[in-house]
């Protein structure tokens, strides 16, 4: 390769990295929750590409804490055991014995996995469940459909969080990977809990800077199904308002990037699972390539 040559491609690969610069700077230190789903978690690819991008937040000196679900496994899992899988207003009814089963996929399968992923780059990755140190208790949630309370069996709301083995984990230098289960308040029960709402409220509890949610689509769309251009930044009242119009799928996604907003985290953003790299994309760059949700009031001052 000619000299003329080797500059014409290192340049571009030095004005992205010190593009990251600022931000390398700005987050230095920062704890950032990551809820890890959708495609991310299924593709070989995504996977291991999500596991270089969390090594990377680590090396650059910020805080990750991932928090994971595992729906997809679950219902493999379920099948497997002759178990019916039944949702009641966009919640898994679980039963005694699908508890068992949730338990046992997102601790022993889904949550070992993502461990051995990040651990292939150094020792770092320990992985919890909200039952460990009492990280998550909650209890039962019953939601309401026609003006009536149901049951829908161990379904938890999260009612308090103890962040003191994350904390010491995060000040070992170690990368905490959550599974979201905690056990109840009320009876003792192992209870399943939904890892969209358990990110935020932990990324409230740890006074993170920022919440980031893996998703399946690029971000929240301005008039969907009409147009598919997406928000890149929205307040918290404004998204409040947005709400009620949001498909299911979005919506324990953006409440949890509103109750993050709301309890002290400085950005929510969802992101694009399905593009390799969307977290350094996403922290690291000036385009960004989410849906960012800031507080009310939030100066302009350094934002995206």
């Amino acid at each position: 390769m000619s000299n003329t040559a080797r500059k014409h491609t290192a340049l571009p690969k030095a004005q992205t990295l010190i593009e990251a610069l600022p931000w390398l700077t700005r987050h230095r230190g920062k704890t950032v929750v990551v809820k890890f789903g959708g495609n991310a978690m299924i593709d070989e690819d995504l996977k291991a590409a999500f596991a270089q991008d969390i090594v990377f937040l680590h090396h650059a000196g910020l805080k990750p804490v991932v928090v994971h679900g595992g729906g997809p496994q679950i219902n493999a899992a379920l099948d497997q055991a002759g178990l019916v899988s039944e949702f009641k207003a966009g919640l898994r009814v679980t039963t005694p014995e699908a508890m068992d089963v949730v338990r046992m996929v997102l601790a022993g399968q889904v949550q070992r996995e993502l461990v051995g992923l990040l651990n292939q780059h150094g020792p770092l990755a320990i992985g919890l469940t909200g039952e460990d140190a009492r990280t998550m208790t909650a209890t039962k949630h019953q939601p309401v459909i026609n003006g009536e309370a149901i049951d829908i069996g161990r379904v938890g709301e999260i009612t308090a969080i103890d962040t003191g083995a994350i904390t010491a984990l995060l000040e070992d230098g170690r990368i905490p990977v959550v599974s979201s289960i905690a056990r109840s308040q009320d009876d003792g029960h192992v209870y399943n809990v939904n890892a969209d709402t358990a990110a935020a409220a932990l990324a409230a509890a740890l006074g993170a800077e920022t919440l980031m949610v893996l998703t399946d689509v690029e971000g929240l769309y301005e008039d969907w199904p009409n147009s598919d251009e997406v928000i890149s930044k929205l307040t918290a009242s404004q998204l409040e308002k947005l709400l009620p119009e949001l498909s299911s799928g979005m919506v324990p996604k953006m409440e949890g990037c509103l109750h993050a907003v709301r309890n002290g985290v400085t950005t929510a953003r969802v992101i694009d699972g399905r593009v390799p790299h969307s977290i350094l994309l996403e922290i690291f760059t000036d385009e960004g390539i989410g849906t960012m949700v800031v507080p009310d009031g939030t100066d302009e001052q350094g934002e995206k």
